[in-house]
């Protein structure tokens, strides 16, 4: 049997990290599966972490079908415009068009890790909006928001996209990913509007405490650990910045979202006065967002920073959207998109000039050059993207509101989503048949015997007698 040369050495071990790390952030699904489930009402638990395998499934159709080709199929600095449809020659060829962009490991390889990207962004949309969107609305809007999501990869990371030729430094997707599905997540909050009982009659919001902390928690350990695929795997091989570099991006990951569950818990214990649980995993998450874009262009030291000022961040932002009357279940928009901001601009800010000559992508930071220049690119990625995704997704939440209605009717979200969207529950031992009556089966244990709070009033048209 011949020996393999160099090249062909090279791309075997690529294509097997790219793949072991693609699986790796296909796993953070699980992750939110927790993190959403545990930190809304267990009446919709089922509900939130299925949907998880729903919109991934939509997605990974989708972006076979044409995200790929418009994320990387060549095109200009607007869209890709080939690979729609990718042949089995197009999917195992390597480095040859339409996405010659992947020059060491094969275009199936290449799908496999961006699909799960888009698979991340798109989990986010729906924190925002969770326990009271309608079911379709995952179907339509999923594969509306990947399309979207593929044209603004392709202007990044691209070699033909636009801000990629100006020299945004986005390593992984802070604003790619993250901000873009905090957008989205913010149009469908602000269209579906709150909750029942969220805010009181005088505009005081009124808290909904999520049904399992441990669930969080085991939710934001996941997806740390999925993250170690999600950044040092955008390298997409083993030798990009040199052999092994990956190990340094996994490097200013760690200590990034160790910094954050410090900035996040010591924040909440100043303004809070507690140490909340919660609070410290949106520490966590935030850094791992806000690192993103910065891992590949940082030094340790500015990791830290970025880690601790973004546990800040999710903190206050939390708060702050919350006392403007937005409903955000999870802290998507402060997490994802607050963080996601602050972690693309700090990237402007602690660039190290011989890490950029290395990747090839932008300049030095404000820290290290004294120009505002890559600072302004990074800004100018961010209002680019904004103002796009944004405007895109409110435009056909809007349409969908106003034709067929995207919120379920307010008895269905009061039984919750678990029963109405679907006939089943996510902890039937709660509401299965007893004696006593209809009464008894749709009230848990604890509620029996008291009159039901005026916050989440039992609606028994949500729920069919039982029969037999």
């Amino acid at each position: 049997m011949p020996v393999p040369e160099n090249h062909d050495l090279l791309i075997a071990a690529s294509t097997i990290w790219v793949v072991v790390t693609a699986v790796l952030v296909m796993f953070m699904q699980a992750g939110f599966a927790f993190l959403e489930a545990g930190l809304t009402r267990m009446k919709n638990a089922g509900h939130i972490a299925g949907k998880n395998v729903l919109i991934f499934g939509i997605c990974s159709i989708v972006y076979w079908m044409v995200g790929f080709g418009m994320a990387f199929g060549g095109g200009h600095g607007f869209v890709g415009t080939a690979g729609f449809f990718p042949s089995v020659d197009e999917l195992t060829a390597v480095g040859k068009a339409p996405f010659d962009w992947f020059s060491e490991v094969p275009g199936a390889a290449g799908y496999l890790f961006e699909v799960v990207f888009a698979g991340v962004s798109l989990a986010i949309v729906w924190g925002a909006m969770a326990e009271r969107a309608k079911l379709w609305v995952y179907f339509v809007f999923g594969v509306y928001f990947t399309l979207v999501y593929s044209i603004v990869s392709h202007w990044i990371w691209s070699p033909h996209g636009w801000l990629f030729a100006k020299g945004m430094q986005d390593f992984a997707g802070s604003t790619v990913v993250h901000y873009q599905g905090a957008l989205a997540a913010l149009a469908g909050a602000l269209l579906l509007g709150p909750r029942i009982g969220k805010f009181g009659t005088d505009g005081r919001a009124n808290p909904i405490p999520g049904h399992n902390i441990p669930y969080a928690v085991l939710g934001t350990l996941i997806l740390w650990f999925g993250w170690f695929g999600f950044n040092p795997g955008s390298t997409l091989s083993v030798d990009f910045g040199g052999f092994g570099f990956f190990a340094y991006v996994a490097l200013t990951t760690n200590i990034a979202a160790a910094s954050g569950a410090l900035g996040g818990v010591l924040t909440a214990w100043l303004v809070l006065k507690k140490p909340d649980i919660s609070m410290m995993l949106n520490g966590v998450l935030a850094a791992l967002v806000a690192i993103t874009a910065a891992c590949g262009y940082v030094a340790p030291w500015a990791a830290v920073v970025i880690g601790l000022v973004a546990g800040f961040v999710a903190v206050v932002g939390v708060i702050a959207v919350e006392r403007i009357g937005i409903d955000d279940p999870i802290g998507a928009v402060a997490v994802h998109g607050m963080s996601g901001v602050w972690g693309t601009l700090a990237t402007g800010l602690f660039a190290s000039p011989d890490l950029s000559r290395r990747l090839a992508t932008g300049t030095g930071g404000l820290v290290y050059t004294g120009s505002f220049h890559q600072l302004g690119v990074q800004a100018l990625g961010l209002a680019a993207v904004g103002g796009f995704t944004f405007t895109a997704s409110f435009a056909a939440l809007w349409a969908m509101k106003r034709v067929w209605g995207i919120r379920v009717e307010e008895e269905t979200e009061t039984a919750g989503l678990d029963v109405s969207e679907h006939g089943m529950w996510g902890y039937p031992e709660f509401y299965i048949p007893v004696p006593g009556g209809y009464d008894a089966w749709v009230t848990p244990p604890w509620e029996r015997g008291r009159a039901p709070s005026p916050q989440v009033p039992i609606a028994p048209r949500a729920v069919p007698e039982p029969s037999g």
